[in-house]
């Protein structure tokens, strides 16, 4: 979709976003999986979803929603591999690494999108606009094998919504005569920065599109929205954004907090709020590609006193079933501080840095108690007919479980880098592929197999080191 072809703009701001990027990525390095409704995330008791493939999408099924919920909408079609965050952030650097030979400066906002102002297109038209991201978007699908959506408009709110506009794989560019017009029918939480609360005090005044927060005044935005935020809200859905691209500084601490209508009284519905701040901040989380040590929990009370506890762990995590429970220790009673109107989770402490617990038999396991694996095994996953009968020599059924969880990277000397699909009663299947092999055989083997081993999750890109 392109508007003015001819028409030129002083500025064109670009938001590039991988689509489906973290199954996209499952997709790349694991052929089978190519078209199939791929889901990606924790598959135990809180497992929630961090990305879904548009062919799991079709079903319903989409970020952040529990797993439980997704595997239900999708049904026994469903492929659940856990995240593999190493290998999101070497392919998100590659992507970004040729963003940047089109526009040395990018302002990311996660491992899959960014914006970028070319230079080159200052005062161009919207046609050269739009060759300029068939360029960039054929680049990264030469190089790097994803596909991308790419909005284009003269700042960054018109950018990322017409990118939005674009998926899948898709470009818009929005001139801006017809900025407004494109605005002005959109829901109103389209606009950057209109949550939850800040959409339900728009609709009870009658606000449910872009235009109709435009067409207020001045004086009624500030009253609902506040004299800080209300007047650059105002601007955005007006179509003005003179907001420069910019590098963004490194976080130190990724959070989510959400503001409640009715306070909280109980510790029941404290826990379920604190639960909820936890998941969101960890999807931020998976996208940035770091692990986190501490965990801050942030606490307004109805008086607008602030209280804020945090808890260190010996090593840094990126599983949310750690990081949940890590908030949950430091949680106050309602009853003894008083009711809550806001409640925040933060992860602090951040690092690159792979770390491995000493217990990994116990990570792969849901939460305590909930008898639930924490990896369940891939659907449609032959297993010989006698994998179904007891063996006086098998291993235990959680000790298989332990060592070889779905979604696994393997390796085995004779058959390559594979991954593990499923397995039980002694025996695990793998599918031995890569992004550069196509689609691989799988391969049943009984258990103890020695030639087995588990494998760097790198290998599955199969790229050349630079």
């Amino acid at each position: 979709m392109t508007t003015g072809g001819e028409e030129t703009s002083a500025r064109w701001v670009l938001h590039i976003d991988m689509d489906a990027f973290f199954a996209s990525v499952e997709e790349l390095t694991r052929p089978t999986l190519r078209g199939r409704p791929v889901l990606v995330g924790g598959a135990g008791g809180r497992g929630v979803v961090a990305g879904a493939s548009y062919a799991a999408r079709a079903y319903g099924a989409s970020s952040a929603m529990p797993m439980h919920q997704a595997r239900r909408l999708v049904g026994s079609s469903a492929v659940i591999v856990p995240p593999r965050g190493s290998v999101y952030r070497v392919v998100s650097g590659r992507v970004f690494d040729i963003i940047r030979r089109f526009a040395p400066v990018i302002e990311t906002l996660s491992f899959d999108e960014a914006f970028a102002e070319p230079a080159e297109l200052a005062g161009a038209t919207a046609d050269e606009a739009h060759e300029f991201a068939v360029r960039l978007r054929t680049a990264i699908r030469d190089e790097v094998g994803l596909p991308a959506s790419v909005g284009f408009g003269s700042g960054k709110q018109i950018a990322k919504i017409a990118s939005g506009q674009a998926k899948p794989d898709g470009i818009a560019v929005i001139a801006p005569s017809g900025e407004l017009q494109f605005l002005q029918a959109l829901p109103v939480r389209k606009l950057w920065g209109i949550g939850p609360v800040s959409g339900d005090r728009l609709a009870r005044i009658g606000v449910e599109t872009i235009g109709d927060l435009a067409a207020l005044s001045g004086t009624e935005v500030t009253s609902v929205l506040g004299g800080t935020v209300g007047p650059a809200l105002h601007r955005l859905a007006q179509g003005i954004d003179n907001r420069p691209v910019a590098e963004r500084a490194v976080a130190k601490q990724i959070s989510a907090e959400s503001t409640f209508a009715t306070d909280i009284i109980d510790l029941a519905g404290l826990r379920a709020a604190v639960s909820g701040a936890a998941a969101d901040a960890h999807r931020r989380l998976l996208q940035d590609g770091r692990r986190a040590r501490t965990v801050v929990v942030k606490l307004r009370r109805a008086d607008m006193s602030i209280l804020t506890r945090s808890h260190t762990m010996p090593a840094a995590s990126v599983d949310l079933d750690v990081l949940t429970a890590a908030a949950q220790r430091v949680v106050l009673d309602p009853q003894e501080i008083g009711p809550i109107r806001l409640v925040g989770v933060g992860y602090a402490g951040l690092t690159e840095a792979e770390q491995y617990s000493l217990f990994p038999d116990l990570d792969e396991y849901g939460p305590e108690g909930s008898g639930e694996p924490g990896q369940q095994a891939a659907q449609g996953v032959a297993v010989p007919a006698e994998a179904a009968g007891e063996r006086d020599d098998a291993e235990p059924a959680h000790a298989e479980a332990a060592q070889w969880p779905t979604g696994a990277d393997v390796a085995h000397p004779d058959f390559g880098h594979g991954w593990v699909q499923g397995g039980g009663h002694g025996f695990v299947t793998v599918r031995f592929e890569t992004r550069a092999s196509g689609p691989g055989r799988a391969r049943t083997f009984r258990l103890p197999e020695p030639k087995l081993v588990r494998a760097d999750p790198l290998d599955s890109l199969a790229w050349d080191e630079e």
